[in-house]
């Protein structure tokens, strides 16, 4: 595939103008940073300054459109997908952000939900009709490649953090929404064992026995069958992660960072397998899906419990 040249940084006094009081969410629990939501239709300054640093961030990793910005018809479309960011107000840049759409906003298009998952993932009639209207869908997660950790330092402790803090915030503006439905994307470069064991763990401890939903070319993997059993028990969630971390980190790589926000979020959490995105370099995603209520309760305190105390403050 060819690669566009990356669209050159948006004006900051154009974003600035775009990112209003109204339009502001809430304060990073962490280093100082705001959250915004947007959309392409009230924000396209914004819009195209995140589009410019998807395509950066996933082209760093292995992926990306090839595009000269990553922008697509679900950022565009009459009911477009909302854009939540975090801002830093100190050096006046966008550090990440995710993309979500509210089930109940969701199109059906032949029977089938109008979403960027679509081409990948087959949707049960059940998951349809009774949870889709009250889920929540992200995507497009991006963090700044100067806020990754492996660039970054100091600056970059909190960008995911930040972003949990906007998800968090989303489930008290939005009560209706239930569920949370996402994905997680790994990329050629990852280390093909490191892969299959993470996938067997993720598969092991948090299954999908409904069949929700299901990729539509499921990933094909090798685990070693005769080392998953050495290592996982499959009863003690803990002790087996540790197993994990420490043969993923013997052979040189580290579990993903947005993986490991995702196992800590639900127990109760579901993965629904791994397909490949042959519309973004090739790369590897995997469906979750979890109930609100069943996040745990530190998660709660840290995200969601912390921005209802923030308006309290501010309606005071």
């Amino acid at each position: 595939m060819t690669e566009a040249p990356i669209i050159p940084p948006v004006d900051i006094s154009a974003l600035e103008a775009e990112l209003t009081p109204a339009r502001r969410l809430r304060h990073t629990n962490k280093g100082g940073n705001e959250i915004y939501i947007t959309d392409a239709h009230t924000a396209p300054a914004v819009m195209r300054e995140i589009g410019r640093l998807r395509e950066i961030a996933f082209r760093a990793s292995g992926g990306g459109t090839g595009k000269e910005c990553d922008i697509d018809e679900f950022d565009t479309m009459p009911v477009p997908c909302r854009q939540l960011i975090v801002w830093n107000p100190t050096d006046k840049e966008i550090i990440g952000g995710y993309r979500f759409i509210l089930g109940e906003d969701v199109e059906l298009h032949d029977g089938v939900p109008h979403i960027a998952t679509s081409h990948m993932f087959r949707f049960s009639p059940r998951f349809i009709s009774e949870l889709l209207p009250h889920t929540v869908e992200l995507g497009r997660s991006f963090v700044r490649i100067e806020y990754q950790s492996s660039r970054a330092g100091a600056k970059a402790i909190y960008a995911l953090d930040n972003l949990w803090d906007g998800l968090g915030a989303l489930t008290v503006v939005y009560p209706q929404i239930e569920y949370l439905f996402g994905k997680f994307t790994m990329y050629p470069s990852y280390k093909r064992e490191c892969r299959d064991m993470l996938l067997y763990f993720l598969n092991l401890y948090f299954p999908d026995p409904d069949g929700l939903v299901r990729p539509i070319e499921p990933l094909t993997t090798h685990p070693d069958l005769e080392l998953m059993s050495r290592l996982f028990t499959g009863h003690n969630f803990r002790d087996d992660y540790r197993r994990l971390n420490h043969e993923i980190r013997s052979q040189g790589y580290n579990i993903p960072p947005l993986v490991n926000a995702y196992m800590s979020l639900s127990p109760t959490m579901r993965v629904f397998g791994t397909a490949i995105n042959h519309e973004f370099g090739e790369v590897e995603e995997s469906g979750i899906f979890l109930k609100i209520d069943e996040i745990t309760p530190e998660k709660k305190d840290r995200h969601i419990a912390t921005y209802d105390r923030q308006r309290e403050t501010n309606q005071r």
